[in-house]
């Protein structure tokens, strides 16, 4: 149950958050940035009014997940912490006094009151207006790009995750006392997932039976990550249900297995919309989808500044349509074709044919392809095949018995041709600079937040983490910006 109306509750000692909790720490800085209520309006319907037990704020439960985000924590640490930190206790806005929830109680407000709701453009939404009223958007320039994020289950089996999170807590342990060494249990070298569950649980026991070892805040982080691990097992016997994740390539000879989170971001860093996917996605699509969240979002659109994967042939007709700019490089095919220098024919202007490097010249031509309909016209150029037959040059060129020589190239459109062009502007190579900016934030969501592994399974909490991912990023740049 959820009252209507938010109580707010006094305490003789709140006047210590004053004398503890500095006026430059970030939690203050945040909590005097932004009004959570409007978390208590979005999710007030997911609440019964008028039965069963009091529930916890849902501000309160949202800036729990917020926390976890912002120092990369477990659910359990979270809650630890906000026992003894008072900047912790100061942001949930509680009293000094006051108890802190059972860390079971986030797992039911993920599954239970967020669910179903969207977070991402919410969250998004909610940052970039303030954004806007501070005055810190100026530019009318978006950045795009795409980052991936692997499948919590991806690339490990049970049985190594359970492995890989014991080893980190072994190096923890020795970091502080070597001589454990001894009173650890003996490792499982089988490839069996329930000897390897025992050993988990046999080294668990051993370090929380050590009060010294395991009240080492390093320690003990380490301990809680390889419990969850743990539990999360013996729940599924598999860390790899992730019905929704698929596999994607960074490049060539590289692939791997999760899900993508294309963004759109201002010159300022600010990100504006973001669209959260599969892996095997691919980042030109999805364009149109964040040029119109960002304009939703209130911010004035003028360029687009991406990589190659954003110079499809649609997204320059909507942009074209839209007299917004597009600083991303045509594919080197439309521009420069794909043979080799040796291969190229020249082409002589005033005859208007192509001249193979023998010295012949072209009989005659015909376009082939209909215009603007699907990929561009090709012009196809056609050469005396009986001269072909005895040129000192054929080999590699002319293949013996053909009826005919040809050599074809791509008609540009009218679109690429303006785009090849404006790619030569001064104003596309000053706004090409920006690039960089999109790299940097995704990495600091990678490094900084967690956002290089997925926390949970399936899209929708894939969303859910990136939404707070995202908000806190751009929360954080706002008050580096004021």
């Amino acid at each position: 149950m959820l009252v209507q109306q938010q109580t707010i509750q006094f305490s003789e000692y709140s006047s210590l958050y004053d004398l503890i909790v500095p006026k430059e720490n970030l939690l203050r800085k945040i909590n005097d940035l932004i009004d959570f209520s409007f978390i208590y309006d979005e999710l007030l319907n997911k609440y019964c009014t008028n039965n069963g037990r009091m529930a916890e704020s849902p501000v309160r439960m949202f800036k729990y997940l917020l926390l976890k985000t912002i120092y990369t924590v477990s659910d359990i640490d979270v809650v630890e912490r906000s026992q003894y930190d008072m900047s912790f206790k100061y942001f949930l806005d509680m009293n000094p006094e006051d108890d802190v929830i059972n860390p079971s109680s986030l797992t039911k407000f993920r599954k239970l009151r967020l669910k179903d709701t969207d977070l991402l453009n919410l969250l998004i939404n909610k940052t970039v207006t303030i954004a806007i009223e501070k005055g810190i958007i100026r530019s009318k320039s978006i950045i795009v790009d795409a980052t991936h994020t692997l499948s919590r289950s991806n690339p490990f089996l049970a049985i190594d995750v359970l492995r890989e999170r014991s080893k980190l807590l072994r190096k923890t342990v020795y970091s502080f006392e070597q001589e454990f060494k001894e009173h650890m249990p003996e490792k499982n070298t089988d490839n069996d997932l329930e000897k390897e569950l025992a050993y988990c649980k046999d080294l668990e026991r051993r370090i929380e039976n050590e009060l010294s070892i395991s009240s080492i805040p390093a320690v003990k982080e380490k301990l809680n990550l390889l419990k969850e691990t743990v539990e999360d097992t013996q729940e599924n016997f598999t860390l790899s249900k992730d019905t929704d994740a698929k596999t994607g390539h960074k490049s060539a000879d590289s692939s791997f297995f999760g899900y993508k989170t294309h963004l759109a971001m201002t010159e300022e860093r600010i990100i504006t919309a973001a669209v959260v996917t599969s892996g095997e996605k691919g980042d030109g699509p999805e364009l149109p989808k964040l040029l119109a969240i960002s304009q939703e979002n209130g911010i004035d659109v003028d360029t687009i500044i991406g990589d190659g994967a954003y110079s499809g042939k649609e997204n320059l007709k909507l942009t074209s349509k839209l007299n917004i700019k597009v600083v991303a490089r045509l594919n080197p095919s439309i521009t420069q074709g794909f043979r080799k220098d040796e291969d190229k024919f020249d082409y002589n202007k005033d005859a208007d044919r192509f001249v193979c490097p023998a010295g012949h010249m072209a009989i005659r031509k015909a376009r082939q392809g209909k215009k603007n309909i699907g990929t561009n016209q090709i012009q196809t150029y056609y050469f005396d095949v009986e001269k072909c037959k005895t040129c000192s040059l054929k080999e590699g060129c002319y293949k013996d018995g053909s009826k005919t020589k040809t050599y074809s190239v791509s008609i540009k459109s009218d679109l690429h041709q303006d785009q090849i062009a404006f790619q030569e502007t001064e104003y596309y190579k000053e706004k090409t600079k920006h690039r960089y900016k999109i790299e940097a934030k995704n990495s600091e969501l990678k490094n900084v937040h967690g956002y290089d592994r997925a926390i949970s399974y399936g899209l929708c909490n894939m969303q859910m983490q990136g939404a707070i991912a995202i908000f806190t990023v751009n929360l954080k740049r706002i008050l580096k910006l004021m």
